[in-house]
């Protein structure tokens, strides 16, 4: 697994790659993996919305001060595609709390070029995206996180429970969540996890 990490480093997208490659696309009306007319749409959409959430985010004193004060090397390594909304949402996130420290370096691996990889970190049997593993500066998994907040993913639990699949109708909901919530469920769970792992970096040494 190691091996696979690190040869998939080597293919990653920094973020400003990653928007790069966003903008090439939409110029292009292409997207990542499989093209279909949905897939090409979404990756516009997302580049948008991306774009407005890179302005928009903010963090909370709080939550800044722990990812400040990170003391270990990590390497925050995200499973995605252009087309996947959840992705959109997450990623300028993502990238807000890797600039807060200098000890996080994010990277971006697209989901359907690292099969191997993405099926190491399944969500209940599912290739879900996005999906952030943490690595140590010995490039060995600290931490998992995705695809979604806890309230999101109960959101689209109890939504599949009532009526059997996600649809339209859902996905206009969950941007309405997501617009409300302003990546804070995001920011707090990952400013958890951080926490615990560097408790965890302390009282091993």
């Amino acid at each position: 697994m190691n091996e696979l990490l690190l040869q998939s480093l080597k293919n990653s997208f920094s973020y400003p790659q990653y928007l790069n490659l966003l903008e090439e696309l939409v110029k292009n009306g292409n997207t990542t993996g499989e093209p279909t007319e949905d897939r090409i749409n979404f990756t516009a959409l997302n580049f948008k919305r991306i774009q407005r959430l890179n302005k928009r985010i903010r963090l909370p004193e709080e939550q800044k001060t722990i990812f400040k004060n990170i003391e270990t090397k990590q390497t925050w390594l995200v499973l995605l595609e252009s087309w996947c909304a959840d992705g959109a949402q997450t990623i300028p996130v993502l990238n807000k709390i890797a600039e807060t420290s200098d000890n996080i370096s994010l990277k971006i691996i697209l989901r359907d070029e690292n099969p191997e990889i993405m099926d190491n970190f399944l969500t209940n049997g599912t290739r879900s995206i996005p999906k952030l593993i943490i690595l140590d500066e010995d490039f060995q998994v600290m931490a998992t996180w995705g695809p979604r907040s806890v309230p999101a993913t109960k959101m689209v639990a109890d939504y599949k429970e009532e009526f059997g699949k996600i649809d339209a109708t859902f996905k206009a909901r969950l941007q309405v969540w997501y617009n409300k919530d302003h990546g804070l469920s995001i920011i707090n769970e990952l400013s958890d996890i951080v926490q615990k792992l560097e408790k965890n970096s302390f009282t091993s040494v």
